[in-house]
């Protein structure tokens, strides 16, 4: 082999190795921190509602069995989060090669977690050959500091994992832009402090410099993008809103899933519309909205909206870069709440999800509940689900299965309230093909029949389609 041949092929090495490190999963140590405090004060409820039951004249045990109950949740719910986390940081394309716990009565100060916990911490990721530690936390800027300077590898935080998930699914280029608007607002605190290579102004010949710190010439950099994305941002609301007047001078009313992250709204719209959109098991599959138009039982037309799914803890700053994405939420005249039925904490993902709907003031919107995924349960708790109070008052389904379509088609028609169905009666001359076309097209035709040269015919539809041919209703 001739040297130029040698050095050819050192080159592919080299390049097939730097490949692998660039395309391998990354290693990551999971740190997660259950604060105790709030567990003591529960306990301490469970012990004076025993007390207060056994001095009452007439005992009430359902107290103390629920404080008792609230103190045993807290382990499964910090379990779930710890899974919930686990499948966040997959879903960000690392490989969990550690997980620890820590359990203290509150956080410290300087980096969350103590200093004996942070050794423990740096061992692990050393010897695990880790690329980075994720909490599951957020972080104060300092903390990151403190952390970033004691450990070998990377540090970041669960709104920064957040933002990173975000960042991977982003396809259009008002997605793009809100990411990286919460990625700046985000990275704007948590600027490095002073050091060496920062320009200071000094007393001296040869020692002034250019009048700021590097520090501020971050700042000033990252707010002079935060203004450009915000202009862009703006431009593309813009357009937005265009496309909406257009969309509501027909009016069409829209009708928006909403749901805690990986709970099914994709494969639920994508069996009522075939819109074939992407159904992944990972969270935050869907980031971009999307618009898709469906025709109710009524033949009542509407667009349904598939939005980004929440999660518990949701960053602010996710809420407010996304406002514009989520903009269809706050149009939407029904809301279809989608609960994963399979998961042990329906329950509280439900309530995480109420808790955003109340942040963008549209909790007062009519809502269906939709029991997702119902196919996953046993027929024993299926029917568990449906004998509750859960099940009477929500629709039973199965995006994937297919199942309780009908049925969630039909009380999506009763809760439009904006274009209600109604029911009217017409007497149109044979010569009106086009408004008995219409008529025959947009609403349930129940009755017809010929009277010489006119056609009468009893309707049930949109208000709109009705008013819209009041000039050939019937009448008595």
């Amino acid at each position: 082999m001739s040297l130029v041949e040698a050095q050819a092929a050192a080159r592919r090495k080299a390049a097939a190795r730097a490949g692998a490190r660039l395309f391998r999963a990354e290693r990551a140590v999971l740190v997660a921190v259950e604060f105790t405090g709030e567990r003591r004060k529960l306990g301490a409820a469970a012990r004076a509602a025993r007390s207060a039951a056994a001095q009452a004249a007439s005992p009430h045990p359902g107290a103390e069995q629920a404080a008792l109950e609230s103190v045993a949740a807290g382990d499964l719910d910090f379990s779930a989060s710890l899974a919930e986390f686990e499948e966040l940081a997959r879903s960000a394309g690392a490989e969990v090669v550690a997980v620890l716990v820590q359990r203290r009565t509150k956080p410290d100060p300087a980096t969350l977690i103590g200093e004996g916990k942070l050794e423990e911490i740096a061992g692990v990721a050393a010897s695990a050959n880790a690329d980075l530690v994720l909490f599951d936390h957020d972080l104060s800027p300092s903390q990151l500091r403190n952390l970033a300077a004691k450990l070998p590898c990377r540090v970041i935080d669960r709104t920064q994992l957040i933002l990173d998930i975000f960042a991977r699914h982003a396809r259009t280029r008002e997605g793009q832009l809100q990411v990286e608007l919460a990625q700046l607002e985000y990275q704007l605190p948590r600027l490095a402090g002073r050091g060496r290579a920062m320009s200071q102004l000094g007393g001296g010949i040869g020692t002034r410099g250019p009048g700021e710190t590097q520090l501020e010439t971050d700042r000033r950099k990252i707010n002079l993008r935060i203004d450009h994305v915000k202009r862009q941002l703006e431009s593309v609301r813009r357009i937005r809103r265009q496309q909406r007047q257009r969309r509501e001078a027909v009016p069409v009313p829209v009708v928006a899933l909403v749901g805690y992250t990986n709970a099914g709204k994709s494969t639920l719209f994508n069996a009522l519309t075939d819109a074939g959109v992407l159904e992944s098991s990972k969270m935050f599959a869907t980031l971009d909205p999307k618009l898709a138009q469906l025709r109710l039982p009524s033949r009542h037309k509407i667009l349904l909206s598939d939005t980004v799914g929440f999660i518990r803890n949701l960053p602010h700053t996710l809420v407010t870069s996304f406002r514009a994405t989520l903009e269809e939420v706050e149009r939407a005249e029904v809301l279809l709440h989608v609960r994963d039925a399979s998961s042990p904490l329906m329950d509280e993902q439900k309530q995480q999800v109420e808790k955003v709907l109340a942040e963008l003031d549209v909790a007062g919107k009519p809502l269906i509940e939709v029991l997702n995924k119902i196919d996953l349960l046993t027929p024993e708790d299926r029917s568990l689900i449906q004998q509750s109070g859960a099940g009477k008052h929500s629709i039973i389904a199965s995006g994937l299965a297919k199942i309780g379509m009908d049925a969630l088609l039909a009380a999506i028609d009763d809760a439009l309230i904006a274009d209600p169905l109604v029911e009217m009666r017409f007497r149109l001359p044979q010569s009106e093909g086009a408004a008995l076309a219409a008529l025959e097209a947009g609403a349930i035709v129940s009755e017809k029949r010929f009277d010489g040269n006119l056609v009468h015919l009893k309707t049930r539809g949109a208000a709109s389609l009705m008013e819209r041919y009041r000039r050939f209703r019937a009448k008595g």
